[in-house]
């Protein structure tokens, strides 16, 4: 399906992966652009490659009847280069995004209108911050990115559908979006800085005394009960291991909102096609795995995932999920620790409040409006939220003995 030319740039939709070739893909994804600061986001942002998003297609997680039907927006030149791309879908429902629309959706079906489907821009199931206008390197970089804009535009209006949304977005994007048209949504979500620490006890020092004497006991009490834990990555990563990471994850899927995202299939399939990517943080008892968190690695980023358990024990969970991540991003020289969406309890290990961004474009004037004024009141409680969970930070303040 075709969504509309600019110049010499044609603009396509396809919907899948297949027909994508990956180093093409992933050179959008991955440019070295240089507006993308290295001081900046991660350049290689594991969860736009051409191998993560292929994964949930396999596996089935996206595509069928799962409400995520794959419309890849491909920007190619005259040669059929491809130049730019974005991972977008169809959506029928507001699931699997961490942006919450269903009050804009109640409402403007309460008025009559209809607001399924929409466009979504974003990695799914993800609430990691990423590109979502992936641009080539260039000289035509900026024209590719509109003619991305102008295709979103274009494929809204073919499908009927409400709205687009671009979610954990980052700039240059969101400067263009912005341009075009599109609302800005903050939300907060908690991350870990790497201050050039060389060990764990170099990020102890930096926390007030009371909050570190606590991090210490609940470290040690988390491996009281005779566990251990392993670090797995790469060819560590056995059916096996996917069979008792997949149970955990979905005891605590099913705990916690009903239906897991992700399924046993795509477990298999990325740790296939990106297993040096992953590391997978497994507690031991007894000679069973009975808990596990996932994360996926970047250039200079470590993103926390996944997590599950078939047994409770005080503090495991903020072990394997906060204070390991810690441990590997500095054994490893990685810049930050990203622990996935909300969690005020991070605060206490000594992750920070950081806003998230992302754009709307809804296609009924009277609903944008409607957005605009809620996300105006909204934008000034996140960032009241996030100057008052700041003062509540457990590091040292100014003149506090070290």
């Amino acid at each position: 399906m075709s969504s509309g030319e600019g110049g010499d740039l044609r603009v396509r939709v396809a919907t899948s992966l297949k027909a994508v070739p990956a180093a093409a893909w992933n050179a959008c994804a991955w440019s070295d652009a240089p507006e993308r600061s290295p001081a900046g986001h991660d350049r290689e942002n594991p969860f736009i490659c051409h191998e993560f998003l292929r994964a949930l297609e396999e596996s089935g997680c996206v595509g069928g009847r799962s409400g995520w039907s794959p419309a890849y927006l491909l920007v190619e030149d005259e040669a059929g280069a491809l130049l730019a791309a974005t991972p977008s879908y169809l959506k029928s429902h507001s699931q699997g995004e961490y942006v919450f629309d269903h009050g804009w959706a109640d409402a403007y079906e309460r008025a009559g209108g209809r607001y399924y489907p929409k466009i979504q821009v974003a990695a799914p199931f993800t609430p990691a911050t990423g590109p979502r206008l992936l641009v080539a390197a260039g000289g035509r970089a900026k024209e590719a990115r509109a003619g991305l804009i102008a295709g979103l535009e274009a494929l809204r209006d073919q499908t009927e559908a409400s709205s687009v949304h671009v979610t954990f977005a980052q700039e240059p994007e969101i400067a263009s979006l912005r341009e075009a048209g599109y609302l800005e949504r903050h939300d907060l979500q908690f991350h870990w800085q790497n201050e050039g620490f060389s060990a764990y006890d170099d990020f102890l020092a930096t926390l007030a005394s009371r909050k570190r004497k606590a991090l210490k006991r609940e470290r040690r009490e988390a491996l009281s009960n005779g566990i251990t834990v392993e670090v797995l990555s790469g060819a560590d990563l056995t059916e096996a291991v996917w069979d008792d990471f997949h149970s955990f994850y979905e005891d605590t899927g099913a705990r916690k909102w009903g239906r897991p995202y992700l399924n046993r299939a795509f477990f298999s399939a990325v740790g296939t096609a990106m297993g040096e990517r992953i590391v997978l943080m497994m507690a031991k008892r007894e000679g069973r795995y009975i808990a596990g968190a996932i994360n996926f690695r970047g250039a200079n980023t470590l993103y926390g995932r996944n997590w599950g358990c078939v047994e409770d024990h005080p503090f495991l969970h903020f072990e394997l999920c906060y204070h390991r991540a810690i441990d590997y991003a500095i054994a490893h020289g990685l810049v930050r620790v990203e622990a996935g969406a909300q969690g005020e309890h991070k605060l206490a290990r000594g992750y920070r409040p950081v806003v998230t961004r992302s754009l709307h474009q809804l296609a009924d004037p009277g609903l944008q409006r409607a957005v605009a004024h809620f996300l105006t009141r909204e934008r000034q409680q996140i960032a009241q939220a996030q100057e008052a969970l700041a003062a509540e930070s457990p590091f040292r303040k100014a003149g506090d003995a070290p």
